[in-house]
């Protein structure tokens, strides 16, 4: 096995073992561990970042599959000399799992809990479970793990503790530290030890219980004098748990928990077993006030006031939040609840117990302090739940919300874990502001109002001047931190960006009694050297992400001509003023595909396995390489040209991409717009465009052309349906699974079935339009028009039904196309061809305010996605704004009074898959409020992500396994359960993947409307 160095992606300095070592280890890990051994240089590249501006290369990535794994890992790497770095979700804002290091990837295997104690309020689990599920599993009992971080979907446990993390009601339950009870960890010379209660240790722990004794004993005045004395201080090792510093002591009865020791040590002391943790009640009824400031200064000043309250949490949003969130159309509808008129920021201010009904006096107290300060008529009240977990999760999104900005300037962390006393927190942020304005820039400040920790990350642009603002507004930050008597680290930990800031905080002595302590613990720094102890410069520019061009290996991109148009990504933003250049203008040499993929900043909100969309491929494999982080960071990688210059159409990145459904998940779900879907496609042409196309390309991409002819041969076209061997024989040839039945052909088409009186001409409905009267265009894609002919005249026959004028689009020997066959295979030519043509033939109706009404999601909606950046012109555009789907152009109708329809009632329960495309553009609620229409009916929506078929990719025999799994997550199972129930699904491929796996026949929309019209009983 050959190791590919890849030095472009280590910093100037930076030294990996000689190359024979990291084939021996790579070797011996194969062979001694059942684990997976990542070696090459794609999946270290992956490893090599974390959510922070720092970017390091691994020496190799483990992902264990049990804990032995994890201590042979540590035994050879330790025999080899390489050091190990333990990670979880790798969400660290500060470089914490970023370092040339062996690293052992926690998250896939070892996620279990082991073991829970109800009546005692306990939990023992792996380092990588992630906080959602622990709490999905502690709900039944009626209890969690209340260090509720914004992070909750994706941040583990492990890793929570290694940076002693807080979250938004730590003001209630305090840090980590305060909710860990025990850890069992191996220390670098292989031991495994069970660190606890001081009182009850014996053998190695209590002999480093007994060595930290002694240095804080040694240390103690200095530790009084320079020790932070507010709750939120994460920074260094916490030699204090034997003489307490924390306005909220580490342990309720004041003795001493060895455990506390390797709490925020950001696994430099030793690497975890298991965790045992503190679990408390689940608050039964919680109550929420929003306070609307007209300043921002009046939030800041009025949180010292509220915390006498006695919330459970204050959090900030500022009002560069608001207008992020409000731009983005997952958050707006929630944001708009919050608002009163355009407050320069909110307080979200939660009141939480055991009965809502007594919360509400607390609710009304709120009103009451904010009239006496001087803001009557400020506050949301907002005491059902549903709203408020609704504000919760746009509030936790709000980092990730920040860096939705385009441009090469971000906001960037380093800074803004500082806290200080609530009583100088409205002085410290606008001394705060005065320092980023001095250097040309502005903060945009969220988080912990309650605890005097707000996040605040001024936008600078790494690539050129950044790293030297970094610093000066580090230092006029630190100045400030000491005047208020606060911590400079005081959340997310210190890493490679607040390392250097832990002798300044605690004085040299302190700092040396921490290098006693790794010393004591880790004596030959296998641990994730450079962190805490022996910490590299903040603004060393050989470990930017995005290296300015002065450093050893500056960022570039490559030359690429795009066949997308990414120009709205390619511009240069004001660190002010927020307002971007022209389109087209920010100096990207790919157009601004790079700049749109750059825009993913590794938070792995792609993560998470609750409801939505993203990521469907991760939630099967739970591989970084198959997640939307994974995938931007593989092409962010080879667009800059750091892994190799074929590297962006090469075979390595075809299997990146390749589990990519292109469900547009991730063009709803990520908080930073990064659109997957799009850059598959852009990848795609290119790397066809290198290797050429398949016979199996060319089938399904054509299939509109041929549909037409075909269809007029059915017997022929379905004999590898029925023919015994013919199925084989198609996947040995086109690699089509032969477990898979394919669509059946039909000469029945619309084209040939539909009854001519349900449509007039194109003129007829235009004069129509123009006379006020109730048009449509019903657009026809090739599936519901061919194999699915029933779909569209349903379709048809309800807008007959509800008094609509309909016409549909067609040509001569065939019908229009989207073009979305085409790009599914990289033939973006082509489907602009088809696309322009079909644009053609709608822009008169569209232009005339006809709305355009599809019935295939995927189709549909191209004409409000791809096909405007694909050259076309403002006709587009036209038609983009008239394009609507079948149930979101009724439920329009209906608000406006102008669809109504006497239906049956349908007599049975309605299960409602949504295609990805419908989540992806919001019309998920339209066709629940269309099916509410019938009578009596409660439609339910499966949580799902994607069904798995995402067009020909269930088909396909090399994803057949991947697709079923993704169905058998949660769609067909819900299905399974309720086999009395009408299952509706819009989808083509949705409908095929239901009745393949669960042997339900599922229907449009349409079809059901169409049967429960009265003519049709």
């Amino acid at each position: 096995m050959q190791i590919e160095p890849a030095s472009a992606l280590l910093p100037a300095g930076t030294v990996l073992p000689p190359n024979e070592t990291c084939e021996a280890l790579a070797r011996r890990l194969r062979a001694e561990t059942e684990g997976e051994v990542l070696f090459d240089t794609g999946s270290r590249g992956r490893y090599a970042t974390d959510a922070s501006i720092y970017q390091i290369m691994p020496v190799g990535v483990l992902v264990p599959k049990t804990a032995r794994d994890v201590a042979l890992a540590i035994d050879i790497a330790r025999d080899l000399k390489v050091p190990v770095l333990a990670r979880g979700g790798g969400t660290s804002q500060c470089g914490q799992t970023t370092g040339a290091a062996l690293v052992i990837d926690n998250s896939k295997h070892l996620r279990r809990v082991l073991d829970v104690d109800v009546q005692a309020r306990t939990a023992t689990v792996e380092p990588g479970l992630v906080l959602d599920h622990l709490n999905a599993q502690l709900k039944p009992h009626g209890l969690w793990y209340p260090v509720d971080v914004s992070t909750s979907a994706q941040a583990t446990l492990g890793g929570m503790a290694g940076n002693n993390s807080c979250g938004s009601r730590s003001i209630a339950y305090g840090n980590m530290v305060h909710n860990v009870l025990g850890a069992q960890a191996w220390l670098s010379d292989g031991e495994l030890v069970n660190f606890g209660p001081v009182a009850g240790l014996s053998g190695r722990a209590a002999a480093i219980a007994d060595h930290v004794r002694k240095l804080a004993a040694q240390h103690s005045a200095e530790i009084a004098a320079r020790w932070p004395k507010v709750m939120r201080r994460v920074a260094g090792y916490n030699l204090d748990i034997f003489y307490n510093q924390s306005e909220k002591p580490y342990t309720s009865d004041g003795s001493v928990n060895l455990a506390h020791l390797l709490i925020g040590s950001e696994g430099t002391l030793a690497v975890t077993r298991s965790l045992t943790l503190k679990l408390a009640e689940l608050p039964r009824a919680k109550v929420l006030g929003i306070v609307n400031f007209p300043s921002f200064h009046a939030a800041m000043d009025a949180a010292q006031h509220i915390v006498k309250l006695g919330p459970t949490a204050v959090e900030l949003v500022d009002r560069t939040m608001i207008e992020l969130a409000l731009a983005n159309p997952a958050f707006r509808p929630t944001v708009e609840t919050a608002l009163i008129g355009k407050p320069a920021a909110i307080l979200l201010v939660e009141f939480a117990g055991g009965d809502k009904a007594a919360l509400l006096p607390q609710l009304r107290g709120l009103v009451e302090l904010m009239g006496d300060l001087g803001l009557p008529g400020s506050v949301v009240q907002m005491p059902d739940d549903a709203p408020q977990k609704n504000l919760w999760e746009v509030r936790k999104a709000g980092l990730n919300i920040m860096m939705s900005l385009k441009g090469d300037g971000k906001p960037v962390s380093f800074i803004e874990d500082c806290a200080v006393p609530l009583a100088h927190l409205a002085e410290y942020t606008d001394a705060l502001t005065e320092v980023f304005a001095k250097y040309g820039s502005r903060g945009t400040w969220y988080a912990h109002a309650s605890v005097g920790t707000l996040h605040v990350r001024p936008i600078l642009d790494m690539r050129t001047d950044g790293g030297a603002k970094m610093r000066a507004i580090a230092e006029e930050a630190s100045a400030l931190v000491r005047k208020y008597k606060g911590a400079f680290s005081g959340e997310h930990g210190d890493g490679l960006c607040r390392g250097e800031w832990i002798e300044w905080q605690f004085g040299p002595a302190i700092n040396a009694a921490f290098r006693a302590i790794k010393q004591n613990l880790d004596p030959i720094g296998l641990f994730n050297p450079g962190k805490i102890i022996d910490p590299p410069k903040m603004d060393d520019a050989a470990l930017l992400r995005f290296a300015p061009p002065q450093s050893p290996r500056p960022y570039k991109r490559i030359e690429l001509k795009p066949v997308l148009d990414w120009s709205a990504w390619n511009v240069q933003a004001d660190p002010v003023t927020e307002v971007t250049t022209a389109p087209g203008t920010g100096g990207d040499s790919t157009g601004g595909f790079a700049k749109a993929v750059e825009m993913c900043n590794n938070n792995g909100h792609c993560r998470k396995f609750d409801a939505g969309t993203m990521c469907p491929s991760y939630r099967v494999t739970r591989d970084e390489q198959h997640l939307t982080r994974g995938r931007a960071n593989t092409l962010r990688l080879a667009l800059s040209g750091q892994l190799g210059p074929d590297a962006f159409t090469s075979d390595a990145m075809h299997d990146t991409m390749d589990l990519c459904v292109g469900c547009k998940g991730c063009k709803r779900d990520c908080p930073t717009g990064v659109d997957m879907a799009k850059m598959k496609i852009e990848f795609l042409a290119h790397y066809k465009n290198r290797h050429g196309h398949t016979l199996k390309d060319r089938l399904i991409a054509r299939l509109p052309d041929y549909a037409h002819a075909a269809s007029r041969m059915p017997w022929l076209m379905n004999l590898r349906n029925r023919m015994p061997g013919a199925a084989w024989l198609g996947e040995k040839v086109l690699g089509l699974s032969a477990k898979r039945s394919l669509p059946a052909w039909r000469s029945d088409t619309f084209w040939r079935a539909r009854d001519a009186s349900l449509f007039s001409s194109r003129d007829a409905v235009l004069a129509a339009a123009q006379a006020g009267q109730k048009t449509a265009v019903l657009f026809v894609d090739t599936f519901n028009g061919t194999f699915e002919s029933e779909n569209a005249l349903a379709a048809a026959r309800v807008l007959h039904a509800a008094g609509y004028l309909l016409h549909t689009v067609e040509k001569a020997g065939g019908h229009h196309c989207c073009g979305r066959t085409y790009l599914a295979s990289g033939m973006v030519d082509e489907a602009r061809a088809k696309a322009s043509a079909l644009v053609d033939a709608l822009a008169p109706l569209a232009e005339a305010g006809i709305a355009i009404v599809g019935l295939e999601p995927s189709c549909l909606l191209t004409l409000r996605d791809e096909a405007l950046v694909m050259g076309l012109g403002d006709k587009a555009v036209s038609v983009s704004q008239q394009a609507l789907l079948f149930e979101e152009f009724i439920a329009r109708e209906v608000k406006a009074s102008r669809f109504a329809l006497a239906l049956q009632p349908a007599g049975k329960p309605i299960l409602l898959h949504g295609h990805c495309h419908q989540k992806a553009f919001g019309a998920v609620t339209p066709i629940l409020d269309v099916l509410k229409l019938i009578p009596g009916a409660k439609p339910e929506l499966i949580e799902s992500s994607c069904c798995g078929m995402a067009g020909s990719f269930g088909y396909e025999a090399s994803h057949y396994e991947v697709s079923m799994q993704m169905a058998e997550a949660s769609l067909l199972p819900a299905v399974r359960r309720q086999p009395d129930a009408i299952v509706v699904a819009d989808g083509t491929s949705c409908r095929h993947q239901i009745a393949d796996g669960a042997q339900r026949a599922a229907v449009h929309v349409a079809v059901l409307l169409d049967r429960l019209l009265p003519a049709r009983s």
